[in-house]
């Protein structure tokens, strides 16, 4: 994640002071942003920057970060989506990507994969994120409300970026593109979509860019968060203890990462995959083995008894279900072809 977020810092600054690179010079812009000294400043850059945020704490640095960036970026993607919409390939990127209803993809085991592992990852399943926040909540806090508006914000999001990257995509790249690499096709797309405005386009690229890494530190603040409150409260570490040893050894462990493209997806899968597992792990926990202590918190939430009843029977016989056919439709798309 630290990589990727690098890219997003260097495609900043190269909007910033170098502008946008043109359709033809989009291959090696990317090549770019992926190899050389500037992925390890990169990464380092976003480690650094997400501990001091860390360091501050919840309220005093993660909170005061998500309050400004986030309604910022959130109201720059509508603004993109808007103009996207104008470009010659923008039915044909809707077409395309986002309204081809094909059921038989819902049999393709490919296809179930890369859904778990978007819904995993993009809502920090499976990971103990979310039960660290919810920890620091107001206990007058009504968590399945909450659930709900993260959730459905979440997709609401995902809509819009894909309404502002595939229409940019169908217009200056076309189809084949998206087919490569997604992650890099974000750093393709829209430079070189927003290098056709002009100056203006350069303006909206810097903004963008600028806010996604904010939104992407957001991110991170919530992973690095996980260890560093374990760390506190299962060995009694400072917070500022916690966060140099956790940031250090993540940087330690991204380091294959940054040198391969391919080691990058790699572990972006199986990460993935081992969201889905702890998120199974969670649901057998919390609905079997931890019921008492799940039936004081549920009583404590401020939500009504029908709400904590549906919750209680979806822990226990509705999810796992779901999650462990997800996890073993994965599982065996990543070692269909080893067999075959």
């Amino acid at each position: 994640y630290a990589v990727v977020m690098g890219w997003t810092a260097d495609t900043f600054f190269h909007a910033l002071f170098l502008g946008l690179p043109k359709p033809e010079e989009a291959s090696a812009f990317v090549t770019s942003l992926s190899t050389g000294s500037s992925v390890f400043l990169g990464q380092l850059l976003s480690l650094v920057l997400t501990a001091v945020v860390v360091s501050a704490g919840v309220r005093g640095g993660i909170e005061k970060l998500a309050k400004w960036s986030m309604p910022m970026l959130f109201g720059l993607i509508v603004i993109l989506s808007i103009w996207a919409a104008t470009l010659p390939g923008a039915w044909a990127g809707y077409k395309e990507f986002l309204l081809d209803w094909n059921l038989d993809e819902l049999f393709n085991p490919k296809t179930i994969r890369l859904a778990f592992g978007q819904a995993f990852f993009s809502l920090s399943l499976g990971i103990g994120i979310m039960v660290a926040y919810a920890s620091y909540s107001n206990k007058k806090s009504q968590l399945p409300k909450e659930a709900l508006v993260i959730s459905g914000m979440d997709t609401i999001v995902g809509i819009l970026a894909g309404m502002v990257t595939f229409p940019i995509v169908m217009t200056f790249l076309g189809q084949g593109e998206i087919q490569k690499s997604f992650v890099q096709t974000l750093f393709i797309s829209l430079p070189t979509g927003l290098n056709s405005l002009g100056l203006t386009g350069q303006i909206v690229a810097v903004l963008f860019f600028g806010l996604a890494f904010i939104a992407a530190l957001t991110s991170a603040v919530s992973l690095l968060e996980v260890p560093v409150s374990s760390l506190i409260d299962r060995f009694g570490w400072n917070r500022n203890q916690a966060v140099i040893f956790s940031t250090s050894l993540i940087f330690l462990i991204g380091i294959p990462a940054a040198l391969s493209d391919k080691i990058l997806e790699d572990m972006d899968t199986y990460t993935k995959l081992f969201l889905q597992l702890g998120g199974f792990l969670i649901c057998i926990l919390m609905g079997w083995f931890s019921t008492r202590k799940y039936d004081e918190d549920l009583a404590g939430c401020n939500s009504k008894i029908g709400v904590r009843r549906y919750l209680k029977f979806m822990l226990r016989w509705v999810s796992p279900i779901a999650i462990g056919v997800g996890l073993y439709v994965s599982v065996f798309d990543l070692v269909k072809p080893a067999i075959t």
